[in-house]
């Protein structure tokens, strides 16, 4: 009885690699119980995101009827602390605390940051909306209110990923690299599905007590799972390479960085590929409704075609990756799959087909995830030792900067050209999907010799252990 029992868990075991998603990724010293445990920091990143820019965007706007611009303006503050990303991996990379640790501290101070900006922010509104007895106060606290908000909440996301990363980096082989991201990546996105869901029925009836209640509860719920996220995560003293230098310069360390590895290739790709795919995330939906006459029903169900597109497109790349392909190839194919995705789309209006439109989304999920997957795997392999936290950062910096630029510039075009067009809604749009279809034949033409490099026989881009 003992013999058929033992090979029935043989059995299962050997099951769990071949169809379990993600069971191939961990390692002896990184289980799934442990990975899972870490990936819970994308989780907090992905609820505080949604609730910044969906339900607070809607909020501010519609039931408290706070200008457009004022909204827009609290909504562009955590980009400002974007390019200072590089600057936080720096610092984790060469900080070690009394207790021996280097990113942790990064992480809880990031999380308290996000908890002091949630636990303000939803007085701040009230006040900049003029609501109840804070209307009789002058219009400037809570625009100074809602900025500092707005402003410590996401500098705290910004912390807590770029260091949260570096720590996934560290506790990882490089050959675990893609399916790593993968993971973390797929966390990501359900944070947010999970949490714009519960915001959504947190707040069907609305009042200024229950938004209190919202996002202070969000602010406890994003402790509580970073918390979790680093408990027992790194090791006191148990890195091989402590920092050399604690006082080293960042603009030295940065600027050695860039002059190796093809860094500032890798990074223009980032860029301009982010730039290219962040330029639709505003645009897509008003397309379908303005110009394709599609329901508010149909326009809405396009953000879960785009979020499938890439869910797909991250398991696709964790696949190929982990198959030894070279992530410049994942960024090459996600930069080609986008521009048939575009043209799909552009495409659809004359041949008035709404099946092309979806396809075109479809594609433009898809190939956005290939292109971010491998951006940020090769990234991670080419990272030195001793500046994985700078490169990261540095990643995070022109991602994020990047797509914020995308979305502001889209919706600007787009008006831009539509009142020199005499108010034609497509113009616009036609004009933001060529500038984004010029983008990423650009991030073609940047990435080709990186992938040509990757291909030589002898190519190494960093040491295989950590």
């Amino acid at each position: 009885m003992s013999s058929l029992r033992l090979r029935l868990v043989n059995h299962w075991r050997s099951l769990g690699p071949r169809y379990l998603p993600f069971a191939d990724v961990t390692t002896a010293d990184l289980p799934l119980g442990r990975l899972f445990r870490l990936s819970l920091f994308q989780v907090s990143v992905g609820m505080t995101l949604v609730l910044l820019v969906g339900t607070l965007n809607r909020v501010m706007i519609v039931e408290l009827s706070v200008p457009s611009s004022l909204v827009g303006i609290m909504l562009a503050m955590p980009l400002l602390f974007a390019p200072f990303r590089a600057v936080v991996g720096f610092r984790s990379d060469n900080h070690q605390c009394a207790l021996g640790w280097r990113r942790v501290p990064f992480m809880w101070n990031g999380t308290l940051m996000t908890f002091a900006g949630l636990s303000i922010m939803p007085f701040a509104i009230l006040v900049l909306a003029g609501v109840g007895e804070s209307a009789d106060l002058p219009g400037w606290v809570g625009l100074i209110a809602a900025a500092i908000a707005f402003l410590l909440t996401g500098a705290g996301v910004h912390i807590v990923q770029t260091t949260g990363l570096a720590l996934a980096t560290d506790l990882t082989p490089r050959q675990s690299h893609p399916r790593v991201v993968g993971f973390l990546y797929v966390a990501l996105l359900a944070g947010m599905l999970v949490s714009a869901l519960a915001f959504g029925v947190l707040l069907h009836n609305f009042s200024p007590g229950k938004l209190i209640q919202v996002i202070q509860g969000g602010a406890l719920v994003a402790v509580v799972l970073n918390a979790i996220a680093i408990w027992k995560q790194e090791t006191r003293h148990s890195r091989q390479h402590q920092p050399q230098d604690s006082k080293a310069d960042f603009f030295q360390t940065f600027t050695n960085y860039c002059s190796t590895n093809n860094a500032k290739r890798q990074l223009a790709v980032v860029g301009i590929g982010t730039l290219a795919f962040g330029m639709a995330e505003l645009i897509l939906e008003p397309f379908g409704g303005q110009v394709l006459s599609m329901t508010v029903s149909s326009t809405t169900k396009l953000t879960a075609l785009l979020a499938f597109g890439g869910l797909v497109g991250f398991a696709y790349a964790s696949h190929v990756l982990a198959k030894g392909q070279s992530p410049y190839r994942a960024t090459w194919n996600g930069a080609a799959i986008g521009i048939p995705g575009f043209a799909l789309v552009v495409l659809s209006v004359p041949l008035n087909s709404t099946a092309l439109f979806l396809v075109g989304n479809f594609l433009i999920g898809f190939g956005g995830a290939l292109f971010g997957h491998g951006t940020l795997t090769a990234t991670m392999n080419n990272a030195p030792a001793d500046k994985t936290g700078m490169a990261l950062g540095a990643w995070g910096a022109v991602q994020a900067t990047a797509a914020g630029l995308g979305i502001a510039l889209s919706g600007t075009l787009r008006d831009l050209v539509n009142v020199i067009s005499n108010n034609n809604p497509a113009n616009g749009y036609y004009a933001v999907y060529a500038i984004e279809l010029c983008l990423l034949v650009l991030a073609i033409v940047v990435v080709k010799p990186l992938l040509k490099q990757s291909n030589q026989p002898n190519h190494h881009n960093m040491p295989a252990t950590r």
